[in-house]
């Protein structure tokens, strides 16, 4: 019989735990609160108001049960009886209206949900933008705030926003609300809410009343050197990414695994 030698080989060394590493963004990203707590009141009764008045609503049916209905018309319509004359049409046959949005036209200016609100910031098609706090987990909505920042997009969120349009609209939720440019009917209620909005606190972009580059040419002029450009660059200072290293489900409980001897004769 041979012993095994002492020491352990390369196969039988213990496997390092497996660790993934990110990037995280150092700054913290989140909404503003808006800049008075009546602001909120006033904000959900003039939504309130303008949806009741156009009386945009979602209406529902039953899929199953106008399934049901279009089976047994097909039944009927292929198999007729001898009291009923094939050559007229089944009464239930007739065609009804699809259940959908009841003005179609006002439905493709608002964006409703996250995902249309989403695309309609990175087509620059949105003037407001509007998000409710009840949205689990918070990061779904984070990266509308730099969407929002870079296309001069007001947006802000509003407590309650999904729970007093919801019954409304005859949806389920309304987790993000955004209007289009240029629609004519929800153009007021825009201009009414734009100024209760409060800036978004976003670290890396530079506010509105800093002069651009075109505004310092024309003031200083075109033969400008650099080093009078270096001293009046933004106090902005961009800090560097953070490195996270991750355990995936770090309290596993990795057992080695035994390995058999084999016997040598």
């Amino acid at each position: 019989m041979s012993t095994p030698a002492k020491g352990a080989t390369k196969k039988e060394k213990k496997k390092p735990i497996p660790v993934k590493t990110s990037l995280n963004n150092p700054y913290n990203i989140g909404w503003s609160d808006l800049l008075q707590k009546q602001h909120k009141h006033l904000i959900l009764d003039t939504l309130k108001e303008k949806l009741s008045a156009t009386g945009l609503r979602k209406e529902r049916v039953s899929r199953f049960r106008d399934w049901g209905s279009r089976r047994r018309s097909r039944k009927k319509a292929s198999k007729p009886t001898e009291e009923q004359n094939p050559a007229s049409e089944p009464a239930e046959s007739v065609q009804t209206p699809e259940p959908g949005w009841t003005n179609l036209a006002l439905r493709k200016q608002l964006a409703i949900g996250i995902n249309e609100v989403t695309k309609g910031l990175e087509r620059n098609e949105l003037s407001l933008v509007l998000v409710c706090n009840s949205v689990t987990p918070a990061h779904m909505t984070s990266h509308l705030i730099p969407l929002s920042k870079t296309r001069s997009v007001p947006a802000c969120q509003v407590p309650g926003l999904s729970g007093s349009l919801s019954e409304l609209l005859g949806l389920k939720c309304v987790l993000a609300l955004g209007f289009r440019r240029g629609s004519e009917e929800f153009e007021n209620t825009v201009r009414a809410i734009t100024p209760m909005v409060p800036q978004l606190p976003v670290a890396w972009i530079q506010t509105d009343s800093t002069p651009t580059t075109k505004e310092k040419r024309t003031e200083i002029g075109q033969k400008r050197k650099l080093e009078e450009l270096s001293s009046d660059a933004s106090p902005l200072v961009l800090q560097p990414l953070k490195v996270k290293k991750i355990i995936p489900n770090p309290t596993k409980i990795r057992k080695p695994k035994l390995k058999k001897q084999k016997k040598v004769v």
